[in-house]
């Protein structure tokens, strides 16, 4: 996820935040939070229960065929690819490998606007650690234990409208100046460039011209890259914010707080064995077993001739002619005054999950003690949770998950 785009940006008359570039999507309720162990930034309203984001699984759900960010008569979160395509369950990279797109251009071009068209999903997930010194057959070792591993999902942060599914979004390609794959191996700077010297050169391809370009190349093995992105995120904001709500319920362990996204990228292959052979599991597990992959990998890497030219960028915020940011959806301290409450009690409760809609309702409407509340949903005996509160307490106010412990 990338800092907010150079060039000034003026929403239209048709933009959700031309009025105030840090209003909000979401109805502001009044009233807050005010318990002193979640720590919220003060500048930004907090939201209740009534307006809480919706699931990213909503959004799929909910969203009707006539979007207009869609192509017409696609629906959001459901298969409209012209090809079959494989996609990684773990990070959502969609892989096409068909010959439907190698001889018409104009096809190729309707699937990459399709495909941009989805939205990539970004996480930001927080991971606590320790080191502790355990036994393994009879030997004293150093190992890493996770405390919590706690992550929320901001995909509906880039929607202005879920309903309807407004968005800043825009398919570009490459400029002439970027270094990048342009059909080939190494990436390179466009013809007619030296470094950052224009030397002398066109304007830079279109999406059309790039699929033509894709289409008459007669290399062997070929893919056409899409990559989705989110730009105009403050990393470092939320982080330091989220690493400081972590540090109040006097942490003691390393804090790693990091911005994943799944559902980043596509690549289109041309159809050959070759790339059938790539992306059939069981001959893959074969190359693993058998270290062949040693020399597959670089065969594969100096062969296949690569188009990462095109990107659909997301936009979080823009900057504006007055040079304040306007939001397509919420600001990062609105996200962070949203989510405070939750986070902090799942840090406090260990857990190793992705909160969602249920976990951010529970923290507006529960009690502040989270360990009383998993103490009554499991039944425990009264004396059992007056010993497991007093222990959280202790652990609260002498600090909890150091090194050693």
């Amino acid at each position: 996820m990338g800092k907010p785009t150079p060039p000034a940006y003026t929403p239209g008359a048709g933009s959700s935040a031309d009025a105030d570039p840090d209003a909000l999507s979401l109805h502001t309720p009044t009233g807050g939070v005010s318990d002193p162990a979640f720590p919220l930034d003060l500048d930004a309203p907090d939201l209740g229960t009534d307006d809480l984001p919706p699931l990213y699984s909503d959004i799929d759900n909910d969203a009707g065929s006539g979007a207009p960010l869609l192509p017409p008569g696609t629906q959001f979160g459901q298969s409209a690819d012209l090809a079959p395509k494989q996609v990684d369950q773990n990070t959502g990279v969609e892989v096409f490998v068909t010959s439907v797109f190698e001889a018409d251009p104009k096809l190729l071009e309707k699937q990459i606007n399709i495909s941009a068209a989805k939205p990539p999903r970004p996480f930001v997930r927080i991971h606590g650690t320790h080191r502790q010194m355990v036994e393994e057959n009879g030997k004293k070792t150093e190992k890493a234990v996770t405390d919590f591993e706690v992550s929320v999902e901001l995909t509906p942060y880039l929607f202005s409208d879920v309903a309807t599914q407004l968005s800043w979004r825009e398919t570009r390609t490459v400029e002439n100046n970027e270094k990048t794959c342009r059909g080939t191996v190494f990436r390179k700077r466009a013809p007619g460039y030296k470094q950052d010297i224009e030397v002398g050169t066109g304007p830079k391809p279109t999406l059309a011209e790039w699929c033509h370009r894709y289409c008459a190349s007669h290399a062997t093995v070929k893919c056409f890259v899409l990559r989705r992105r989110v730009v105009g995120f403050d990393e470092e904001k939320l982080r330091s914010q989220l690493d400081a709500l972590v540090r109040s319920t006097n942490y003691r362990g390393s804090v790693c707080i990091t911005f994943p996204v799944k559902d980043e990228y596509v690549f289109i292959y041309n159809d050959c064995w070759i790339n059938r052979w790539r992306h059939t599991n069981w001959i893959r597990w074969i190359f693993y077993l058998t270290f062949l992959w040693i020399f597959s990998w670089p065969f594969l890497y100096f062969f296949t001739k690569t188009f990462e030219v095109v990107t659909a960028d997301w936009d979080f915020s823009r900057p504006q002619e007055n040079g304040r940011l306007a939001y397509v959806s919420m600001s990062e301290d609105h996200i962070y005054n949203t989510w405070a409450r939750a986070i902090s009690r799942a840090v406090l409760g260990k857990r190793q999950a992705c909160l969602d809609h249920n976990d951010l309702v529970a923290s507006h409407t529960d009690g502040p003690d989270v360990v009383a509340d998993v103490m009554d949903a499991v039944n425990a005996p009264s004396f059992v949770r007056r010993g497991v509160t007093a222990i959280a307490h202790v652990n609260r106010q002498l600090g909890w998950g150091s090194d050693w412990s």
